[in-house]
C-alpha cells in the first residue's frame, strides 16, 4: 500500500484561529483531509491494488472457527497456506439431499495397495444424525467397517498392527503423525476435537484408516471424567444410544470405534450390550486397547494385547514392539496400541519403516478384527 503524505499544517497563532475557522478555504482543506483519511481506510480494508485487481480482507465466517487450534504454531516457515487449507477441510459442508439427508456423489473405488483414502462420506453409507451424518449398513449389506477400512491383501508373513490414539487435541503432534507415520498405522481420534472431520479428511488422505474414540465410564469416575458424553455403566439403554448417536455423528470416514478409558462401563453386562447393539447395527468395528478383551458382541472386533508406551522411555518402547512382533510370529498376528507422545511417534516411526525387512507385514487394524 503506498504511503500518502499529508502537507503539515502550518503554526497558528491563538488570535488568527478563529478567522480561520470562518475562512473557506479553510474549509475546503478539512475537506480535503477527510477524503484522504477515507481513502487511507479504503486502502486498508480492501488491500492494495495491483495487476489482479483488489483483494477484499473479510473476517472468517463463524463456522469455521472449529479449526484444529495451535495449527498455526505447528506450521513451517512458508507453509501459510496450509493452514487456509486446513480451515477448509474442518468444516468442509456436506450438502443437504433431496430427502433432507446428505449427499455425496463418489463411487466406492476398488480395493488398492497405497495411496490416499477416498474421501468420506460415501453414499448410500450414512444418514442424518444428531450432528452430521450417521453411518448406516448400505442397502447391498456393505458396511462402514468395510468400506472405510484401509485395504488389505496378506502376503502370509505374521501380521502386526498398531492403533496410535489421543489425536485431534495437540496439532503439532496430529500432523506428525499423519505425515510421519506409515499409512498402515491406524489413528484414532479424541471425539471432542475441533476441527475434527478436517484431521480425519487429512488422515486418510495420507491413507490411514481412522477410529472414533469413545468416552467410556472409569472405575474412578467422576475424580476421572472423559466428559460430557461419556457412556455410563448404569445409563438406561436409550441414553447410551443417544449419546453414542452424538459421538457417530460428530464426524465421517471412521471404519469402527475404539474406547477411551471404560473400566467400569465395559465390565457391565447391560451397557456394553446396549454399546454392542448399536454399533453392530450401523455396521462399525469395535477395536479396545485391552479392556474388552473378552467382549464380543456379533461385530467385527479385534483386542489389543499390549500398550507400547505405558513406560514413557524410548528403550521400553522399543521392548514392546520386540513383543509385539514375537507375539505375531506366535500367533500368526498382533495388536497393539499407543499415545501420541513425541517419543511414541518417534520410535514407532523407526519401527514402522525396518519390521518388515525381519520378516512381518505391517498391517491395518482393520485386517486384524473378526467378527465376534
Amino acid at each position: 500500500m503506498a504511503n500518502i503524505a499529508l502537507p503539515s499544517p502550518p503554526k497558528l497563532s491563538i488570535p488568527k484561529l478563529g478567522a480561520l475557522a470562518r475562512s473557506p478555504i479553510l474549509g475546503l482543506a478539512a475537506a480535503g483531509l477527510l477524503f484522504a483519511l477515507a481513502l487511507v481506510a479504503l486502502v486498508n480494508l480492501l488491500g492494495p491494488m495491483g495487476q489482479s485487481g483488489l483483494v477484499v480482507r473479510l473476517p472468517l465466517m463463524p463456522g469455521l472457527r472449529a479449526a484444529p487450534m495451535g495449527w498455526r504454531e505447528a506450521l513451517k516457515p512458508g507453509a501459510g497456506h496450509i493452514y487456509r487449507d486446513v480451515i477448509r477441510l474442518s468444516e468442509r459442508p456436506l450438502s443437504p439431499g433431496a430427502a433432507g439427508g446428505w449427499s455425496a456423489p463418489v463411487a466406492l473405488p476398488a480395493a488398492f495397495a497405497g495411496g490416499p483414502l477416498v474421501q468420506a462420506p460415501l453414499a448410500g453409507f450414512f444418514a442424518p444424525g444428531p450432528g452430521g451424518p450417521l453411518p448406516i449398513i448400505a442397502q447391498d449389506g456393505r458396511t462402514p467397517a468395510q468400506v472405510y477400512a484401509r485395504p488389505f491383501k496378506p502376503n502370509g508373513r505374521p501380521k502386526v498392527a498398531l492403533v496410535i490414539g489421543g489425536l485431534g487435541l495437540n496439532a503439532r503432534a496430529t500432523r506428525q503423525a499423519i505425515e510421519t507415520l506409515r499409512p498402515e498405522i491406524t489413528l484414532s481420534f479424541v471425539v471432542y476435537a475441533e476441527g475434527l472431520q478436517g484431521w480425519i479428511d487429512m488422515a486418510r488422505a495420507h491413507g490411514h484408516e481412522v477410529l472414533l474414540e469413545t468416552p467410556m465410564e472409569p472405575v474412578d469416575y467422576p475424580d476421572n471424567d472423559p466428559g460430557p458424553y461419556t457412556l455410563m455403566a448404569d445409563g438406561q439403554p436409550p441414553e447410551t444410544v443417544k449419546k453414542l448417536e452424538w459421538i457417530l455423528s460428530r464426524a465421517t470416514g471412521y471404519f469402527g470405534l475404539t474406547n477411551y478409558l471404560g473400566s467400569r462401563f465395559l465390565a457391565s453386562d447391560p451397557a456394553y450390550g446396549a454399546f454392542a447393539s448399536s454399533v453392530k447395527g450401523r455396521g462399525l468395528a469395535f477395536v479396545d486397547d485391552g479392556s474388552a478383551a473378552r467382549r464380543g458382541g456379533g461385530m467385527d472386533r479385534a483386542t489389543a494385547e499390549r500398550v507400547i508406551d505405558d513406560k514413557l522411555s524410548g528403550a521400553a518402547i522399543d521392548q514392546q514392539l520386540m513383543a509385539l512382533e514375537g507375539g505375531a510370529l506366535q500367533r500368526g498376528q498382533a495388536l497393539g496400541s499407543g499415545f501420541a507422545y513425541p517419543v511414541t511417534l518417534e520410535k514407532v516411526a523407526q519401527w514402522a519403516n525396518q519390521v518388515e525387512t525381519r520378516g512381518y507385514q505391517l498391517a491395518p487394524a482393520s485386517a486384524l478384527t473378526s467378527r465376534k
